[in-house]
């Protein structure tokens, strides 16, 4: 273990600790298996939260387990729940998750959609009563390794405000997709939202203030406190962040607003679930939709014909004009696979009140804190 300093935009510095990515991994496995899920499960889900980390996803790696221990011990998470198929045809289903754990109701979906695509062409799986489930873009890629194109989407709690509102109505409502292509896959996951919630939190932890036009306070106005937002959105008085494009219509932000509300449909409204803006994170309550599609895109025409097609399109991009003072152009996939590749087998930064965070939860469940 190893501190180091980040600089943020405000030159402050905030501390961070490496920690070696093998024991961050079974540290989180051991944690799981303290709440009463399986070895399997256990492993499952300390699998998206690292990868996370690997790619450079802090909002979504391990800064998170604060949030899942707080879902857990309130019941929001059962840990005994099993999802249930409630309606299905060969192309599709929709699963009822019975409040499991998100990463565990998210890896059984996909998997469906992609055993259906492997028979059908195309495979699509909605779930609705499930819970935060990390990452979009670790399903996608999961339909991906099959040589499938994978999406995957998610609402969540009302965060996001709609274009000239001042009233959270849809959430971070993550939108994913992958294609395998060389030497990098094609991997896109982004909020709908400037930024999630998560990134909020971190910025809370380390005391940075919010770039302009990124959240609105309780009053519907500009807000750079990320602790002022993030309590306006828990005390549900109004506020939230911006969509995609920020706020108003001058940077887009009504077509971040509009994606949202594709979200919500795919995920929330075909599944017969709950709309970002009734999903309330409260004890014993849950309501988190998720939609999944894997594609056989062999249906269209030769596979390595089209995988190539798309391999030379992305190097077309990469090997395009430069902006003036800029020397690579990254393709969506790209920077988060060259990190994976040096954290893999080295460690990961962790936020100094992260950290704190870790081994409180130890403490509490009782596992060894070697980290």
């Amino acid at each position: 273990m190893a501190q180091t300093e980040f600089a943020d935009n405000t030159n402050q510095t905030v501390n961070y600790i490496n920690i070696d990515t093998a024991k961050a991994r079974s540290f989180c496995e051991l944690l799981f298996r303290a709440y009463g899920f399986s070895i399997e499960e256990s492993k499952i889900i300390s699998d998206v939260i690292i990868k996370a980390d690997l790619y450079g996803i802090e909002s979504h790696g391990v800064q998170r387990l604060i949030r899942y221990h707080d879902e857990i011990t309130s019941g929001q998470v059962d840990v005994s729940a099993r999802t249930q198929i409630v309606h299905e045809t060969q192309i599709s289903a929709c699963i009822e998750a019975n409040k499991r754990m998100g990463q565990l109701a998210g890896v059984e979906a996909m998997k469906l959609a992609i055993q259906k695509a492997k028979t059908s062409g195309c495979g699509m799986v909605t779930i609705r009563n499930s819970n935060h489930y990390g990452i979009a873009r670790y399903y996608t890629e999961m339909a991906s390794a099959h040589d499938l194109i994978g999406v995957s989407m998610t609402n969540t709690e009302a965060i996001c405000v709609p274009t000239f509102g001042s009233q959270a109505m849809t959430g971070t409502n993550a939108l994913a997709l992958a294609m395998p292509a060389s030497p990098f896959i094609f991997s896109y996951d982004a909020s709908t939202t400037v930024v999630p919630r998560g990134t909020l939190e971190v910025y809370r932890k380390t005391g940075t203030p919010l770039p302009d036009n990124w959240a609105l306070d309780a009053e519907g106005k500009p807000c750079n406190d990320a602790a002022t937002v993030i309590d306006s959105i828990i005390a549900k008085t109004g506020g939230g962040i911006a969509p995609l494009g920020g706020l108003g219509i001058l940077n887009g932000g009504h077509k971040g607003y509009g994606l949202g509300v594709i979200v919500d449909l795919f995920s929330a409204v075909i599944s017969g679930g709950l709309t970002s803006n009734h999903v309330n994170r409260k004890p014993g309550h849950t309501g988190i939709c998720h939609y999944f599609m894997a594609i056989d895109y062999g249906i269209f025409g030769e596979k390595n014909l089209i995988k190539e097609n798309m391999s030379k399109f992305l190097q077309e991009l990469r090997d395009s004009k430069k902006a003036e003072g800029c020397k690579r152009i990254y393709t969506h996939g790209e920077k988060e696979t060259e990190l994976l590749n040096t954290r893999i087998k080295g460690h990961i930064p962790v936020n100094e009140k992260t950290y704190a965070e870790m081994k409180m939860i130890a403490e509490k469940l009782g596992v060894d804190f070697q980290l």
